[in-house]
């Protein structure tokens, strides 16, 4: 077998054609800064509205600071209400970095108008894994009378006995607001405690629910 030997490229040919270059004439490294979100997206301002009912009018009032100051001091957004048509509306600026943020205020924001509080949705813009899941009564069976207020009492349990149970076992948030219930919590969380409220809509001893909550809870924690 022919013995393979490297060739030299190092000599005054090469320098000739300029293929050995001195690092020090090589030009500075260009130093540029980040895009802000608008000209990420082309020079273009970016909104995002969230409607209010009537009946949350007045205590988004009372926690206006508490919603404004994150958005606006930590995120680098714009926000106001328009009070002709009752939304909150959210918009990037100049100073706005990262255009994930928008989306992240208004989730913020609409998760605060679904009834959860300050604190417990604030957590959807420091992580990114929580999610806000809504369904009715009615998607799960049809009841009416009496029956439907027996499942909401079921769902609420004792001075909100059973609520507070599901959240605390399944690491979640949840909001009765009538017939309508809300989640808030990671993927596997959500789908842990919507299935324990679907078996108290259906029916089930809250008994029963716990001891099977306990166990899937475990293995949630074991996996």
């Amino acid at each position: 077998m022919p013995k393979v030997t490297r060739k030299d490229t190092s000599g005054p040919l090469q320098e000739a054609v300029g293929m050995v270059v001195d690092d020090e004439q090589l030009p500075a490294k260009p130093n540029f800064s980040a895009l802000s979100a608008q000209e990420q997206a082309g020079g273009k301002v970016e909104f995002r509205r969230i409607p209010v009912p009537q009946n949350r009018m007045t205590p988004l009032k009372t926690a206006w600071m508490q919603l404004y100051t994150p958005i606006t001091d930590n995120l680098k957004l714009d926000m106001r209400m328009n009070l002709k048509t009752k939304k909150v509306e959210i918009k990037t600026t100049p100073q706005t970095t990262n255009p994930d943020v928008l989306q992240k205020a208004a989730d913020f924001v609409h998760a605060y108008i679904l009834g959860f509080e300050v604190r417990d949705a604030i957590a959807l813009l420091r992580l990114d894994d929580l999610y806000v899941e809504c369904f009715e009564i009615k998607d799960v069976k049809t009841l009416r009378g009496e029956h439907l207020s027996r499942a909401i009492g079921r769902l609420a349990g004792k001075s909100g006995k059973t609520k507070y149970t599901i959240e605390n076992a399944t690491k979640t948030r949840i909001v009765l607001a009538d017939t309508r219930i809300h989640i808030l919590g990671s993927f596997a969380n959500i789908r842990v405690a919507r299935d324990a409220l679907c078996s108290l809509i259906l029916g089930s001893p809250p008994g029963k629910v716990y001891s099977k909550l306990r166990s899937v809870c475990s293995r949630l924690n074991d996996s």
